[in-house]
């Protein structure tokens, strides 16, 4: 089984596929259109802002295939944030699959935010089983999405205020912290992402 990998020139792409790997799928690296043919799941990842996330996209001609994805897709950190209609941060447009913008977390102790939180759960999602209740997640970031719809939303996290840590819409999720530096938690992630693209292909 292929998931394609999103290089766009800004994500932590080695330890991500490393991860994936020993979930048991074979890492495509999407530069271009082609290498999301044939795979049964897109991971995007993202550092740094949304607008240079998107000219990276759009630079390698992802923009179209992305915004109409045929398999399960998983973003990441601002590869999450992307999903969105928008950004707060350099007024850039998303791919909107989720209805929603992305926004500068309120009342932080300080930004960016960076380092080890714990997750509140709101309900079920494949995505984050075996995790455990209260697991602990790697974060950097400043800002975070607000979904239209709060139905999405499947985990929060707190830095002075509450803010969303992962979302699920059909078969597009996204998660605001980096599983690739999360440890066994983060592992498991990416390792339930892998599964529910297998099951997607079968």
């Amino acid at each position: 089984m292929k998931l394609a990998l999103v290089d766009h020139g800004a994500g932590n792409l080695v330890s991500i596929a490393q991860a994936l790997r020993r979930a048991g799928s074979e890492v495509v690296w999407a530069t271009q259109p082609v290498d999301l043919s044939g795979v049964s799941g897109i991971v995007l990842p993202g550092v740094g802002a949304t607008a240079h996330v998107m000219d990276g996209i759009r630079k390698a001609g992802l923009e179209e295939e992305l915004r109409r994805p045929t398999t399960p897709m998983l973003g990441i950190c601002v590869g999450m944030q992307v999903l969105f209609e928008g950004s707060d941060e350099d007024n850039a447009p998303g791919l909107d699959l989720i209805k929603g913008r992305v926004r500068r977390l309120l009342d932080p102790p300080r930004l960016p935010h960076i380092g080890w939180n714990e997750l509140e759960l709101k309900r079920p999602d494949p995505l984050l089983e075996g995790i455990g209740s209260s697991p602990e997640v790697y974060f950097v970031h400043s800002y975070a999405p607000v979904p239209t719809d709060r139905s999405c939303v499947v985990a929060t996290s707190n830095h002075g205020q509450d803010f969303v840590a992962a979302v699920r819409s059909g078969s597009i999720t996204g998660v605001q912290f980096h599983p690739e530096r999360s440890g066994t938690t983060g592992t498991q992630i990416l390792a339930n992402f892998v599964n529910e693209c297998r099951k997607a292909s079968e």
